[in-house]
């Protein structure tokens, strides 16, 4: 295991780097979206509409920040559980999303996409939202601001610390 220190422009190019429990230091562009947002955003699809974001590269937090307190950058932003969305992810990760950041396993339909697509599943400590917000330097919701805490918010992470959960290659820490 390693720590390996990444922005998100890069990660796209080296994920295939990135091994099952490695430590992944990450800054640059994140986008959050919850159960709500993934509902909604698939109601975009089916309806030929763009998603809010590019999602070719892109990489989701699954989290749902608490009220921005006045002089800092976003509330306490730990993150939820993963499998609430994995009836939506393996069809993401084939339209190119390149990372997901959540807490807890994943179904094998979602495993199998990642490896499939190239991409990596990273971890957050669950519980330790209001130290993860300290990572956080910018946040503006981009979609469905009537969502609140679970609308989608463009984050811009410096120096978010990550477990590498599943890897590109199939790798998993969740399976014994």
């Amino acid at each position: 295991m390693k720590e390996i220190i990444l922005n998100t422009a890069d990660l796209k190019d080296k994920v295939g780097e990135i091994t099952a429990g490695d430590r992944v230091i990450l800054s640059g562009t994140v986008y959050t979206a919850r159960d709500a947002a993934h509902k909604r955003f698939f109601e975009l699809l089916e309806a030929g509409a763009p998603l809010p974001f590019d999602i070719d590269g892109a990489t989701i937090y699954y989290a749902g920040p608490t009220p921005t307190p006045e002089g800092l950058a976003i509330g306490s932003c730990g993150p939820t559980t993963s499998s609430r969305m994995d009836s939506y992810s393996p069809t993401l990760l084939d339209m190119g999303l390149c990372c997901m950041i959540g807490k807890g396993q994943r179904g094998p339909e979602v495993c199998e996409a990642i490896k499939r697509n190239g991409a990596v599943y990273l971890c957050a400590i669950g519980g330790a939202g209001a130290l993860a917000s300290a990572c956080i330097t910018s946040c503006e919701v981009i979609a469905f601001e009537e969502l609140g805490c679970e609308s989608v918010k463009k984050l811009t992470f410096n120096n978010f610390p990550l477990i590498c959960g599943i890897d590109s290659k199939g790798g998993n820490l969740f399976k014994k």
